[in-house]
């Protein structure tokens, strides 16, 4: 299949939001065409429907590959839309017919089996080598046309067994390819096998007892197709050159090579790969073969078994890429860290402990004794007067604050792709950096407009009460003495304790009330620069969380979508691994990953 058929069919690789939408939407295109030319009888419809648990992978793999394209190379996802293709391919096209193949090597008598089991020479068989060129095919039964079709067997090519098929019942839907040799010294032929193995649902290696330890056979087709046991028959011909004993240790260590490859054998009525010896030339063995063909045929699962087969494969080849190592995500520790570089970028400590400090300044300056402010004021108006310049603020603090932000934007990146696969770390990572474009301006912009704290202190309602006892303080005093230079100049009859001790309060009086009010403000003060530090950094962490995190966030959780999907697609046990070495779950705003 061409990959622009496969992109043609996906979806456009959007968040899943579709799941209520996909209630009644067929999994793939054409899902319920059916044969022009079925028959109405009792037999499955031809293109049946798949169900079951396959249906829920199939969902969960085409879902999968829409999800992740703009995320994943399309190389890496070409098995999966291929395994999808076929099975839209598979699904339009009978279901009452399995179609399985006899490979195998040079000389192995796989023609000669083929013939066997036709009843009829239908297959050239030979000293010539090669002596099959293209596939044969052998169909016990009608409707199976656009099968060969997608095989690409020619018309020619197509045969019918002896008698037309009714002499044996318990064959009828089997549709039986001859390929060429798979170790053929004519390239085209390896092709044609490579491709007519991709599409069949059932395949029967024939082995003979000097090359059934061929390497090119287990390395290129056993070992790759191991997952693929339940629809493989392994036939070992020409026994008839062996004798009993011989033959026993030749199938023994047959089976230990398919053992070494992975591949699981069906005995003791377990689901596996059927291994059986025989002879094509003298039909010993050939009938138990013809039996287990017929079973396996009648149950009409080759289809469903072989394409789950392929999910599987597919599922293997993209573990790397949808698996994490260990926990991943990112915890509310890692987003209470970021927002802390954010504020201490921004200065909001410093900008808190400003405020403190004005606050206490003017509290003091305002409930200050008259010649206190006096002298303070005297001081202002000399600064002001001064020609020497305020200094400036130096251009490298601009510059250690866009690369606190710079620092905190990649660390909470590293924190949040940490375990994940490298292409949903790489989207974390181009997510954030994404986001922090702009951010140190945008944290400027922010600071300005919650402006500078310490520039507006409020004034609490006892500073009046203080400034009125001062007042009283400096009257005292003025009281004090215009009564001692009243007695000095003959006004005021002599007395001197009275205005001494008038004049005594005033002047004590005034530093006390002013030592009182800088002691009732620092409790005051303390939590105004808090508050204002609050809000700086409440601003700061929200415009990181919008630029940053969220962005960040996103990401986490088309990986979480996807990460369900692929466990649904891995099939339940796999699922259940995966699930158990890496657990999945989302905080408040659905980003965390467990």
């Amino acid at each position: 299949m061409s990959s622009s058929t496969v992109d043609d069919r996906w979806d456009d690789g959007l968040i899943a939001r579709r799941a209520a939408e996909r209630a009644g939407h067929p999994l793939l295109p054409h899902e319920t065409e059916r044969d022009a030319d079925a028959p109405e009888d009792n037999l499955p419809a031809l293109g049946g429907t798949y169900g079951g648990p396959l249906r829920a992978r199939l969902d969960a793999l085409h879902e999968l590959v829409g999800l992740s394209r703009t995320r994943l190379e399309t190389d890496t996802l070409a098995e999966a839309g291929r395994v999808l293709d076929e099975a839209a391919a598979r699904q339009r096209l009978s279901s009452r017919h399995t179609v399985v193949a006899i490979a195998g090597a040079t000389g192995s008598g796989k023609s000669t089996l083929f013939n066997a089991l036709a009843g009829v020479p239908v297959s050239e068989t030979g000293l010539r080598r090669p002596t099959t060129s293209a596939p044969i095919a052998l169909s016990w039964s009608e409707g199976s046309a656009g099968l060969l079709d997608r095989l690409a067997v020619p018309g020619r090519l197509r045969r019918r067994p002896l008698a037309g098929g009714a002499g044996d019942e318990e064959l009828q839907g089997l549709v039986l390819i001859d390929l060429p040799d798979h170790d053929s010294a004519v390239t085209a032929h390896r092709d044609q096998v490579d491709r007519v193995l991709g599409l069949v649902d059932a395949v029967i290696w024939v082995v003979d007892p000097e090359k059934y330890a061929d390497a090119a056979l287990h390395e290129r087709y056993l070992r790759p197709l191991a997952g693929h046991a339940e629809v493989t028959f392994v036939v070992l011909n020409q026994i008839d050159r062996l004798g009993t004993e011989a033959a026993d240790l030749v199938l023994d260590d047959l089976r230990r090579l398919l053992d070494e490859d992975g591949m699981a054998l069906g005995e003791h009525g377990e689901p596996g790969a059927t291994v059986l010896a025989l002879s094509a030339l003298t039909g010993e063995g050939v009938g138990d073969l013809r039996e287990l063909l017929g079973r396996f045929v009648q149950e009409r699962t080759a289809p469903a078994r072989r394409l789950s087969a392929d999910v599987d494969a597919a599922a293997a080849r993209l573990r790397s890429v949808y698996v994490a190592d260990g926990q991943t995500g990112l915890g509310e520790r890692a987003r209470e860290d970021f927002a802390a570089r954010l504020a201490v970028a921004v200065g909001a400590t410093a900008a808190g402990e400003a405020a403190e400090r004005v606050w206490r300044r003017n509290a003091i300056r305002a409930c200050g004794t008259p010649w206190l402010r006096l002298y303070r004021w005297y001081e202002r108006v000399r600064e002001h007067g001064s020609a020497v310049p305020p200094p400036e603020t130096p251009a490298e603090e601009e510059l250690t604050a866009r690369q606190r932000v710079e620092q905190a934007v990649r660390i909470v990146a590293d924190e949040a792709s940490r375990g994940l696969p490298v292409p949903w770390a790489l989207a974390v990572r181009e997510a954030a950096v994404r986001g922090a474009e702009g951010l140190p301006e945008a944290l400027d912009e922010l600071t300005a407009s919650v402006g500078d704290p310490a520039a507006r202190p409020p004034r609490p309602a006892w500073w009046p009460a203080a400034v009125l006892a001062q007042v009283l303080m400096t009257f005292l005093q003025l009281f004090g003495a215009l009564w001692l230079v009243g007695q000095i100049v003959g006004v005021v009859e002599p007395g001197l304790l009275p205005p001494v001790l008038i004049m005594v309060g005033g002047i004590v009086g005034g530093p006390m009330v002013e030592w009182a009010c800088a002691a009732a403000v620092k409790g005051p003060a303390r939590r105004y620069g808090q508050e204002a530090e609050r809000k700086l950094r409440e601003a700061a962490g929200g415009c990181g969380r919008a630029r940053v995190l969220d962005p960040i966030s996103a990401e986490l959780m088309r990986y979480r979508e996807v990460r369900e999907q692929y466990v649904t697609v891995s099939g339940t046990r796999a699922g259940a691994r995966i699930t158990a070495g890496s657990r999945l779950g989302a905080t408040r705003r659905g980003a965390r990953l467990r």
